[in-house]
């Protein structure tokens, strides 16, 4: 191969590296990429055409050394390109005009609503999820409600206009109901969502707002197991220092039923002008009983071998007595001043 040819080689290399020296942008990259290496006008695919006219005794020689070019000329643009990411990533721009990315933050309503679902999975519950319209039976007949109770008066349940059988469910209940149906004993439940209720919007009233209910199915199942529950929830939720009270109820699903109140943990009973408990000394947080025999037969139970209890919050309701605050609309008007605070 002639002493030129190699010389031409040579000078393309020096020329090159020069070139990669200076490279100093994206586009510029793609430049000097595109005059050396395109396949129609690259300065290397123009050695490669001179391959037919080099004598046959030097095109082995020839060709081993384009191929040596194109290597090294790939391999340099490769490190440039490396060194202008990490370059990006090190050094932005200053010259751009300030911005600022606000940080997100969970509203308060998921906020509580993933620590009350932590605290039960930590108890081995499983989180179950179901529909928001429902069959009228599912949320009513299943769970031993009579034909005759207050919440089934269109005043109270919202009824699916052409479907008089379905309803926007009151209460997370009809999942337990699917749930028990699909799957035989042990049950281990809480059934988090959304739920509805023909009420006027007031301080602690809303037609929709979130609930949180539990259910345990098993043999030998006591109050006490329900007690104890409830106790270890209570306590881990708001704080180890605070009492637990149950008192008689009624629920058509559960007998016996007990309302759940705690200890006021503003003034634990010292203040007769609390505003969080009213002077009373304590805050009624939950529903809760034993589920009640006819509910597992309607659910194919046998409920003289299986026993179980149930119970139910509002995570509104928890998220304003935990956190002292007194209007339940204030969750819905999207007032940044209020979401932040939490979360």
């Amino acid at each position: 191969m002639s002493n030129e040819v190699i010389q031409e080689i040579e000078e393309l290399r020096t020329i090159f590296e020069k070139e990669a020296e200076g490279i100093q942008s994206p586009q510029q990259l793609r430049d000097v990429r595109d005059k050396y290496l395109s396949r129609k006008k690259g300065i290397i695919t123009g050695l490669m055409a001179k391959l037919r006219h080099i004598p046959d005794e030097y095109k082995a020689e020839f060709g081993k050394e384009v191929n040596l070019l194109k290597v090294a000329v790939d391999q340099k643009l490769k490190t440039v390109e490396d060194s202008l990411q990490s370059q990006g990533i090190r050094k932005p721009d200053f010259s751009l005009p300030e911005f600022s990315i606000p940080v997100g933050r969970p509203h308060l309503i998921s906020f509580v609503r993933t620590q009350i679902e932590n605290i039960f999975v930590q108890m081995g519950y499983k989180i179950v999820y179901g529909y928001e319209v429902e069959s009228e039976y599912n949320n009513f007949d299943a769970l031993n409600i009579p034909e005759h109770h207050p919440a089934r008066d269109e005043q109270d349940t919202f009824f699916i206009k052409g479907h008089p059988e379905k309803v926007l469910r009151t209460h997370t209940s009809p999942v337990q109901i699917r749930y028990m149906k699909k799957n035989a004993p042990p049950v281990k439940i809480i059934s988090p969502g959304k739920v509805f209720r023909k009420d006027e919007p007031d301080a602690t009233h809303t037609p929709v707002f979130h609930q949180i209910e539990g259910l345990l199915i098993a043999r030998d199942i006591s109050f006490s197991h329900l007690k104890g529950t409830l106790e270890v929830f209570l306590r881990s939720f708001f704080g180890g220092n605070l009492n637990v009270r149950f008192r008689p109820g009624y629920f058509p699903f559960t007998e016996p039923s007990a309302e759940v109140d705690v200890s006021c943990f503003l003034c634990f009973g010292n203040d007769p002008g609390c505003k969080i408990c009213k002077g009373t000394g304590w805050l009624e947080i939950l529903g809760s009983g034993m589920v009640h025999p006819r509910v597992l037969e309607n659910c194919g139970i046998d409920s003289e071998e299986f026993s179980g209890f149930a119970f139910g919050m509002g995570i509104e309701r928890i998220a304003m007595l935990k956190y002292g605050i007194s209007d339940i609309r204030m969750f819905y008007e999207n007032d940044l001043r209020f979401i932040n605070q939490f979360g």
